[in-house]
């Protein structure tokens, strides 16, 4: 099976998913081609008006990066290597001209956060959890998921977060202003009942409100910010702390 699929509907909704629930949805080379295809569909096909992310099963909704794949990694610019392509990914999916859903039908955690956060909206099942971790692998967030959160949320709650790195309910992060919505019972049909109104919209409407957030993110250099972010994170991936963390994790 793939590693991600992607589905679109005859409301105009594009739903991309991971499909990996044995490696609890994390992202591998695989997932980031995927991810890829989908930008370049939803970038080129005007009948798509909004784009949802999910991960396949009810257990998770992305761990993160592959940590098993990645761990061959050693260097500062290895790391560089696959940070700044999955960062480009999502400075890519930040500023899709189309309004964009991450569905937390699992936990989130790590790297699986910083995907959320590239999208404009979240929605999360009741009792699912989240956090941004990567401070307990002496690495920082790799993929310009900070920069990021810092555009979606209250700075000082961001840095909050980021910094404690702990695990946190749907509804905490609800009420830092991280998640819109909390559903119960079926993913795909919370998500249609929460995307119903939008897509009710004109394309060209929906376009014209994202074009203004994204003007916002050009003002605030969110690329070049999200750049040196990676930057930062390829430093400290290259240290033995790093490393030896993740070796401890790997032989649990």
């Amino acid at each position: 099976m793939k590693a991600y699929s992607s589905t679109k509907y005859e409301n105009g909704l594009l739903v991309w998913k991971i499909n990996r629930p044995e490696k609890r949805n994390a992202i591998n080379y695989e997932v980031m081609d995927g991810l890829d295809l989908m930008l370049n569909e939803a970038e080129g096909d005007p009948s798509i008006k909004a784009v949802a992310i999910i991960g396949e099963g009810e257990r998770s909704f992305c761990s993160g990066g592959d940590v098993v794949q990645f761990h061959s990694l050693i260097t500062e610019e290895q790391a560089y290597a696959m940070l700044s392509r999955m960062g480009n990914l999502l400075y890519r999916l930040a500023i899709l001209p189309k309004p964009t859903v991450a569905v937390l039908n699992g936990s989130a955690l790590g790297g699986g956060c910083e995907l959320a956060t590239a999208c404009d909206m979240r929605i999360a099942k009741a009792g699912t959890d989240a956090g941004f971790i990567q401070a307990n692998l002496a690495i920082t967030t790799g993929w310009g998921g900070a920069s990021l959160l810092y555009e979606k949320m209250n700075p000082s709650r961001a840095l909050q977060i980021l910094t404690e790195a702990q695990v946190l309910s749907a509804q905490e992060l609800k009420s830092f202003g991280f998640i819109n919505e909390i559903y119960e019972g079926n993913s795909l049909h919370a998500l249609e009942k929460f995307m119903e109104d939008i897509l009710s919209k004109e394309a060209g409407v929906l376009k014209s409100y994202k074009e203004s957030l994204i003007e916002k993110f050009h003002a605030s250099n969110l690329k070049q910010r999200m750049d040196q972010e990676i930057r930062r994170c390829a430093v400290l991936w290259a240290k033995d702390e790093h490393h030896q963390v993740v070796s401890s994790f790997l032989k649990r």
